[in-house]
């Protein structure tokens, strides 16, 4: 539905000091925009406005009087002082609180949405699954309108985790080729799409940074979203941790000069006097103090990973992209509006000897965060950690530390650390309960200011980007402005820039001209999901033949083509832990491979650094001698079985990389590697066919073998021996080759 704006609305001529301030009513679909020219816009549904001054305010709290906390004028932390002061404890501790993930397929809100809206007094909603721009602007307008008739009106702040990228699914954007060579979003684009974080890093370049925050808040402001759960900073400095895929690098320097980019951009609103403003986005960066170093790769959205370890002695490298890149922005915002601490327990880190998950940790978040770091932003914690715990190999509540704990003892810990908010709950009650023994512990008055405290800096956030002004989003600016050309152009640029080229032999790249392709079938077994859910077994072309045709002809046997395009994804597996066999209450720990082939633990620790969890019998969490098979292999098979089909003639092997591999059991079968870090098949191909020359770089090293992967420091980036192919070239850290 198009915007309903009168040509000449009601038009309002106020004397201010600074000359006339002209107010102009637009009615909207389903709210009234006031447009001052002196002042900010102001949006309403069934609050009453106030005129004081010759300026415009929204009445919330329906007093008929200017509250502080209503007054525009007034700096953020003025308003968020007054207004915490007026709200019951019922109300902060709903400010306190998370949502779960949101799909949003209808624009009317759900009878839970209403519930924790308004019964549980939530303000802070995760948004995942929006069906399309103008439906997820609706539902945004639908949920702001809820809140704007309870007491107070505080707006919903609307998040998101990253949702601009391919994941390398086929024709997530494409070219026409056309001979005007303009470009031409498909259907599915109805965002713009970039390379995963990884394949971000691997640009290096800042301007690819710049540009990705620019477009994405732009596309979050206009689906009614106002908090980014982004950027991970996290310092991949082990191989095998399972969201490598999620962080630029493992580089702490590049990470740090990509969060200051990222964070600027997204934050800051143009001509705003202190960055702030209806442009903006807040940045939650994540995971403090970096989630990176789980032993053995094992990743702690599960207890068999909950060990953050540190054998290197390298705990403060993990911290640089934070104290030195999201909490020292150049940009007006200073700093990163809020963090999120990972699941891990930083093992052996607190000097008295505590070990809990970090956002329990007092340690962690009061002492290092707030005390020798000085941060005041909102500190949220990560999805789940104060819900029950189940067993080390299944993901449910991630309370570590905490396990044996009540909801309402967990919230109270994690509060006496210096927590604001908790990620993932809807109910408010145990909160109140842990509310009560603050209250009985430190006394009324105390628990009072600590609860204010949090949601000031709650409510700092919400007044920053403009919410209490103006909440509502147009839905017809949402389908223009979402997925728009120029956006989905400038992120096909990036994925561009991304694809990283690590061997042409003979100068096998690029292929121009009508040659003839030959893609082999690859089949998938049955395997684990990120989450260990089984999956069945499947066939497939990874790259279309609809959409080979456009750049090639395409063979239908090895013998016919000029050359084979094989697909492939690193190696996966187990993710560190056999589950238990029926009959048996314990599994065991496995190596994580990074390789296809099978692969036995000779080099692995004889006793864990770290271990222990209520489900298991020991704390030796060791997995020498075992032997992992990935669930991939065939896939090293089909590298192999295609260079003896094609013979002499060239083999282009593409790797899609969420992790570093073990490059040997494929590099010498392939003329010529490249990696795509989550990019679409389009551009793939465009590279390969010489539409665009790579510049891509590795933002990881390649290991040489799985004993330098065991022998590494889970806590120490670039301390592997690289992979050297069949050309002289080691697969080292920045190493990329051009055509």
């Amino acid at each position: 539905m198009m915007t309903r704006q009168f040509s000449i609305c009601i038009i309002i001529f106020a004397a201010i000091s600074c000359g006339r301030n002209e107010i102009t009513i637009e009615e909207h679909e389903g709210y009234s925009l006031a447009v001052q020219s002196k002042g900010p816009a102001i949006g309403y549904s069934s609050a009453p406005t106030i005129l004081e001054d010759g300026f415009l305010f929204r009445d919330l709290d329906r007093n008929g009087v200017l509250t502080p906390y209503e007054d525009w004028r007034l700096p953020s932390i003025e308003r968020a002082k007054d207004l915490a002061s007026r709200l019951s404890i019922e109300q902060i501790c709903g400010l306190m609180i998370y949502s779960s993930a949101q799909r949003i397929n209808e624009s009317e809100l759900s009878e839970k949405q209403k519930c924790f809206l308004g019964e549980d007094h939530v303000r802070h909603v995760l948004v995942s699954d929006i069906a399309e721009p103008g439906l997820g602007a609706r539902w945004a307008n639908n949920v702001q309108s809820f809140c704007e008739a309870e007491p107070f009106g505080i707006p919903a702040n609307n998040s998101t985790d990253p949702r601009n990228y391919t994941n390398g699914k086929t024709n997530t954007s494409t070219y026409n080729h056309e001979p005007d060579g303009e470009f031409d979003p498909d259907g599915s684009s109805n965002i713009s799409r970039w390379p995963r974080e990884l394949g971000i890093g691997a640009t290096f370049d800042m301007d690819v940074v710049l540009k990705h925050g620019e477009v994405v808040s732009a596309e979050y402001r206009a689906l009614g979203i106002t908090t980014a759960l982004s950027p991970q900073i996290d310092i991949a400095s082990d191989p095998r941790w399972r969201r490598f895929y999620g962080s630029f690098s493992e580089d702490p320097y590049l990470n740090r000069d990509i969060a200051r980019e990222y964070c600027d951009a997204f934050q800051t609103t143009p001509g705003s006097k202190t960055g702030w403003g209806q442009a903006s986005v807040n940045c939650m960066v994540k995971h403090w103090p970096g989630g990176g170093s789980g032993e053995g790769g094992r990743d702690a959205h599960f207890g068999i990973g909950k060990y953050a370890v540190y054998p290197g002695g390298n705990f403060a490298l993990g911290l640089i992209p934070f104290t030195e890149g999201a909490f020292k922005l150049r940009g007006k915002t200073k700093m990163a509006s809020a963090v999120m601490p990972y699941y891990t327990i930083s093992y052996g880190q607190d000097p008295g000897g505590e070990n809990v998950g970090n956002g329990f940790s007092r340690y962690i978040i009061q002492d290092l965060l707030r005390g020798k770091y000085g941060y005041d932003g909102v500190v949220c914690t990560d999805w789940g950690i104060v819900k029950d715990y189940s067993v080390a190999w299944q993901h449910k509540g991630t309370p570590w530390g905490m396990e044996t704990s009540s909801p309402a003892e967990r919230r109270l810990k994690a509060f006496e650390a210096g927590i604001d908010q908790l990620g993932g709950v809807y109910d408010n009650g145990p909160s109140i309960e842990a509310y009560k023994m603050w209250e009985a512990k430190y006394g009324s008055e105390n628990a009072r200011e600590r609860f204010e405290q949090s949601a000031r800096r709650l409510l700092v956030n919400i007044f920053n980007v403009g919410l209490f002004e103006n909440p509502y989003v147009d839905p017809a600016e949402a389908e223009r402005i979402v997925g728009c050309k120029e956006f989905v152009a400038a992120g096909y640029q990036a994925q561009l820039k991304s694809v990283t080229m690590i061997k042409n032999h003979n100068g096998a790249l690029p292929l121009n001209g009508r040659l003839k392709v030959w893609e082999p079938l690859r089949h998938v077994p049955a395997g684990l999901t990120h989450w260990m859910k089984p999956t069945e077994e499947y066939d497939e072309y990874p790259f279309s033949h609809e959409l080979l045709s456009k750049y090639f002809d395409v063979a239908e046997f090895p013998e016919e083509a000029d050359f084979a395009l094989v697909s492939i994804k690193t190696p996966y597996g187990h993710w560190g832990y056999i589950q238990p066999g029926k009959g048996e209450k314990e599994g065991h720990y496995n190596p994580i491979s990074l390789q296809w082939g099978p692969y036995t633990a000779d080099y692995a620790r004889e006793v864990s650094l770290a271990g222990g969890d209520p489900s298991e019998s020991s704390p030796n969490r060791s997995y020498k001698g075992r032997t992992e098979y990935s669930s991939n292999e065939p896939d090293m098979y089909m590298v192999q079985e295609a260079r003896r089909a094609m013979r002499d003639k060239p083999v282009i092997l593409v790797i899609h990389v969420d992790r570093p591999f073990v490059p040997a059991e494929v590099e010498p079968y392939a003329d010529a590697i490249i990696l795509s870090f989550g990019v679409s098949n389009n551009a793939l191909l465009d590279v390969i066919s010489g539409k665009f020359s790579p510049v891509g770089k590795l933002p990881c090293q390649l290991p040489a073998d799985m004993r330098t992967v065991e022998e590494q420091f889970e806590d120490t980036p670039h301390d592997m021996r690289c992979y050297t192919d069949s050309d002289g070239n080691a697969y080292d850290f920045a190493f990329g080759l051009r055509y």
